[in-house]
């Protein structure tokens, strides 16, 4: 199914190159919240029909079910007190600026970068909701099976920012698409399960598109603590894939329940946690030695994507330098 409702605030369409669909932004939910903000900067009360056109929005809708989907409670109560008060209202200018500008994204920069990192013939299909919200998070959600990317509109992000961040969710969308198949019905739940997991890398795969490469630093563009932060990551790789693959062999096993086992797994997204920085590090290591062409064609079978990682580090000598995965996980794991 697709996203029912019309778009009624502005709507920008950029065709891709190479894709199927086009690419729409909605900032719907944002406008609306501008012009209460604009209302209480000029010293007027935000009518009802404001407060009804923000809460009737596209896209604070999608957020309400985004959040309904995982069971948290969703409350307007929280959203009419965000826009009440005076720490956002003092950014109204800069988010007006900054909303402006969003909305002259020219979109075929992030989305080539993540094309390079995908099957040829990718389709990029999504609805891209620019929000102004109280969590400072962009992310990915299907809505009635339809892709969206939420941006977090922030005024401290630069183009060169942004443009990193949609290439990192466009990667997640396209390689959702590419990889898509009928799931394997034959093997034991525990093993589908692992599969699954293992497919969580797909985080190490973005940051590398969104780079734009193996030798370019995935924080480039951003600040010496944030790069700071995942260099000391990417370091302790090691110790992450032992806890990974003590994880893997837990969910084959059925040592804990479910439930237990999958907060475990989310805990390894974290800020960016394990599934990216081991992903990414297998990525690289993959490009590298054997190049993009076999990295892309490893990408839809994560069980392959592992095994091709350890055969990288042994063709390359780095065994002893850089973890590999158990042979016998690999084995279990394996079609």
């Amino acid at each position: 199914m697709t996203v029912r409702a019309a778009l009624v605030a502005v709507l920008a369409v950029f065709p891709f190159a190479h894709t199927d669909a086009p690419l729409r932004f909605v900032s719907d939910e944002a406008d609306a919240a501008l012009a209460i903000l604009q209302a209480r900067a000029a010293d007027r009360t935000p009518t009802a029909a404001q407060w009804a056109s923000f809460f009737s929005s596209e896209g604070y809708r999608a957020l309400a079910r985004r959040d309904s989907s995982f069971g948290r409670p969703y409350s307007a109560a929280v959203y009419r007190t965000f826009l009440l008060s005076d720490t956002l209202l003092a950014r109204t200018g800069a988010l007006t600026r900054t909303l402006a500008a969003w909305k002259r994204i020219d979109a075929r920069r992030p989305a080539a970068m993540a094309l390079a990192y995908l099957p040829a013939g990718t389709a990029l299909d999504a609805t891209v909701f620019l929000e102004i919200k109280p969590q400072g998070n962009s992310f990915v959600f299907d809505l009635d099976g339809k892709r969206a990317i939420f941006l977090y509109v922030n005024p401290t992000v630069t183009a060169g920012q942004l443009a990193n961040t949609m290439a990192h969710e466009l990667h997640h969308i396209g390689l959702s698409t590419a990889c898509a198949a009928p799931s394997d019905t034959t093997a034991p739940a525990s093993v589908r399960r692992t599969r699954e997991w293992m497919s969580a890398f797909g985080e190490g795969l973005a940051m590398l598109a969104a780079a734009g490469g193996p030798g370019i630093h995935p924080h480039a563009l951003d600040d010496s603590a944030t790069r700071a932060r995942w260099d000391r990551d990417v370091a302790n790789v090691g110790a992450d894939v032992a806890r990974l693959q003590r994880f893997f062999f837990d969910v084959l096993d059925e040592r804990a329940p479910v439930d237990s086992l999958q907060e475990q797994g989310m805990s390894f997204f974290g800020v960016q946690g394990p599934w990216y920085t081991v992903g990414w590090r297998m990525a690289t290591t993959v490009e590298q030695v054997f190049g993009r062409s076999r990295l892309i064609a490893e990408m839809c079978e994560p069980v392959r994507l592992l095994a091709t990682y350890n055969e990288a580090v042994r063709v390359s000598g780095r065994a002893g330098k850089l973890p590999l995965w158990s042979d016998s996980l690999l084995a279990r794991v394996s079609r």
